[in-house]
């Protein structure tokens, strides 16, 4: 039998793109160019990475050169998505890097005639004794990287690291702060045409008639363009595309649309529906006491618009039958493949180019426009064309958060301790993102003359996280559960993945019922979870933020305090949270203290800046956010209608990160929705007594709670 240790493994995106000319460039100008696959929607991979790669090479960091993916050059690294920026690019250009370093070591080896080992890197330059040197850009020719990764390297110690664990400026930041071009929206191409598209109120509405006489009266209108039910118009300007697209719709005859559900019973919708029943995980124990009473709930979430800041916007230029796409996708070279099939093009026909986009927080409408922009590009005679979505656009036909209906059964001995745990969700799928399937998921692929149907949702599998189970399964140590996922095989409302998946509902869930069960049994929420639980990295997390957040303070009148935790897909970063929230007409949550664990935190600036913002956003969601329909359309159309949080209401946000360097890092970016759901909700009912199972927690849902309290 060998009992050896298995042969070393690529990492999963160097395995796919071994080629290591492919993400990193030595330049004979000091400069060295990293091309990792991940892009940057405003979370701060590129300086994490490029804090990664300087480690490795042993570079200022200044040297580093962080370049845009591109399906022309860059690696295939899929989507940049689920906080796994840092596992995966991170891990491969580690990898990557080491073995440069290894390589341009032997070079200089072979040219300064000493041995390997008494050579050192100091920022590019390699010196041996003697005050014999060279650098990497005197050996850049003579180090061909036009070569496949091999397994053998090996990556210094979290001991031997000298920027990875400390807090480094954003390289994004400037232009950014100083208002340099930098967003797609601020960076038109010369000789730009400025596109809309005409899209209907109603929802599921086709095109049946369009009079394009007004529009073609208007001052720098270059064509208008209509393939089906899509139609738009290409104007010399910004203030002409917006007439001409008001002129073209009051030509539009549209058809009969499709139902929406009822919005003030979005439970009844959801288990109405067919369904595809899972059962995520079971567990059983025969020596459980016997169960003397059980507590039922139901939670709900309703659906959640994106909300960027920025709407989406792309460009797009076409040169005979090939084509090249400027665009803030998080996949470009899934958006390539779904390009494909709508164009009928071989894919090495079309270039896809990312430029940072202002806010993305999951599948937003920012594919979508890429192909509005190709598709009315046909008709600009090889002219570039930026097509930008209203607000009105983005808050309608963008796809939503799906919304959710989780049922919780406990079952309680006579001592009030959890024997029995059920879970069931009813939920429309969290993925419907281009490039992963047979047909198109693009938004105007389903309005062209020969139109491909609208992708019904569906749920990444549990090896990679989950979707409407996600983070369903208790950490928690029970006797016995069932978690069943019934994703819905309808959808009349358009769903794909909102930041966390399924998983702010069920931590959301879970945490409320844990709650009410230790008030029960009149333990504090804080022990009745550590009593729960083994994994002693959780229970640091609960500690941390207790102990920062001063839990428990004494009681006070129209004050309560809550406590959430939850590891990010039960494989990913630890985060507990302590919320202080105010009771007066309407809720306002004063303070959120959150502990975070993400193994090594590379960038810890950048760690509590995702921490943050994830805070805020479920402080929106928990308060807030609710996408507002009647049987027909969307009617939250505008932040009048679909209200966030603002600058006055954004509460102190105090984080403390576990730094643990010798565990392989995770990300940060959604850890922290579901633990502050969670938290906000339980100092809720710290506060009035009364628990609100329906997000978002608005006073009329208060007053509801309290009217069927006993």
């Amino acid at each position: 039998m060998n009992t050896g240790s298995p042969p070393p493994q690529l990492p999963m995106s160097l395995a796919a793109n071994p080629r290591l000319s492919s993400w990193v460039k030595v330049g004979p100008d000091g400069r060295v160019a990293i091309s990792p696959g991940k892009v940057e929607i405003g979370q701060g991979i590129v300086t994490a990475l490029a804090q990664i790669a300087a480690d490795e090479l042993d570079l200022d960091i200044g040297r580093i050169e962080m370049i845009r993916a591109s399906t022309v050059a860059s690696p295939n690294e899929g989507v940049t998505s689920g906080s796994l920026s840092i596992q995966q690019s991170g891990r491969a250009l580690r990898h990557v890097c080491a073995e440069v370093r290894q390589l341009f070591l032997a070079a200089a080896s072979d040219r300064l005639g000493v041995e390997m080992s008494s050579l050192a890197i100091a920022d590019g330059i390699i010196a041996g004794p003697g005050n014999v040197s060279t650098s990497y850009w005197e050996l850049a020719h003579d180090v061909p990287l036009d070569r496949d990764a091999t397994a053998e390297s090996v990556a210094k110690s979290a001991e031997a690291r000298s920027l990875a664990g400390h807090s480094v400026q954003r390289i994004d930041i400037p232009d950014k702060v100083f208002a340099r071009p930098r967003f797609i929206h601020d960076r038109p191409l010369p000789g730009v045409l400025h596109g809309r598209v005409l899209r209907p109120g109603i929802s599921g509405a086709k095109l049946v008639a369009l009079d394009e006489e007004a529009a073609r009266a208007v001052p720098d209108l270059v064509a208008i363009a209509r393939d089906g039910s899509f139609a738009g118009i290409l104007s010399a300007t910004e203030d002409g595309a917006e007439a001409a697209l008001n002129a073209l719709r009051k030509g539009a005859q549209w058809s009969a649309g499709e139902a929406l559900p009822d919005e003030d019973n979005l439970a009844g919708f959801l288990k109405s529906q067919p369904v595809e029943t899972t059962v995520i995980d079971t567990r059983t124990s025969a020596g459980a006491r016997p169960a003397v009473r059980t507590v039922r709930r139901q939670f709900i979430r309703p659906y959640i618009a994106h909300a960027s800041i920025a709407p989406s916007c792309a460009m797009a230029q076409w040169d005979g039958d090939r084509v090249q796409v400027w665009t803030h996708s998080q996949g470009v070279y899934l958006l390539r493949a779904d390009l494909a099939l709508v164009l009928k093009l071989p894919v090495e026909n079309i270039v896809v180019e990312h430029m940072e986009g202002a806010g993305c927080y999951g599948h937003n409408a920012a594919d979508d426009v890429a192909l509005d922009a190709v598709l009315l590009a046909r008709a600009a005679d090889g002219r570039p064309v930026r097509v930008q979505w209203s607000r009105h656009d983005e808050m309608s036909h963008a796809p939503f958060g799906a919304a959710m209906a989780i049922e919780i059964e406990a079952d309680l001995d006579g001592d009030d301790d959890i024997v029995g745990w059920r879970h069931e969700i009813w939920s429309n799928g969290h993925a419907a993102r281009p490039g992963r399937a047979a047909q198109p998921t693009l938004l105007a692929a389903t309005e062209i003359a020969n139109p491909y149907p609208r992708m019904i949702s569906s749920n990444p599998p549990a090896a990679n996280g989950g979707g409407g189970d996600r983070n369903s399964v208790p950490l928690y140590e029970l006797p016995a559960w069932t978690i069943t996922s019934h994703r819905l095989l309808t959808m009349p409302v358009r769903t794909s993945a909102l930041r966390t998946l399924g998983g702010q509902g069920n931590v959301f869930a879970i945490e409320s019922l844990l709650d009410e069960i230790a008030a029960l049994r009149g333990e504090d929420p804080v022990e009745f979870r550590l009593r729960h639980l083994r994994d002693e990295r959780a229970k640091d997390v609960i500690r941390a933020a207790a102990r920062r957040g001063a839990w428990k303070p004494q009681k006070r009148t129209g004050i309560g305090h809550g406590v959430g935790f939850a590891r990010y897909k039960n494989t990913g970063a630890y985060c507990a949270a302590i919320a202080e929230i105010e009771g007066a007409e309407d809720i306002r949550v004063r303070k959120l203290t959150l502990a975070v664990d993400v193994g090594e935190a590379i960038n810890p600036d950048g760690v509590i800046n995702q921490i943050e913002g994830g805070a805020i956003q479920a402080t929106s969601w928990v308060l807030k956010e609710r996408v507002r329909f009647d049987r027909s359309r969307i009617i939250s159309t505008s932040w009048t209608d679909y209200p966030i949080l603002t600058f006055s209401e954004v509460p102190a946000v105090d984080v403390e990160i576990i730094q643990r360097p010798e565990v392989a890092p995770v990300g940060a970016g959604e850890a922290a929705h579901g633990p502050v759901t969670a938290a906000i909700a339980n100092a809720v009912f710290d506060c009035l007594g009364v628990r609100v199972c329906e997000l978002p927690i608005t006073r009329d849902r208060i007053i509801a709670a309290m009217e069927l309290a006993p």
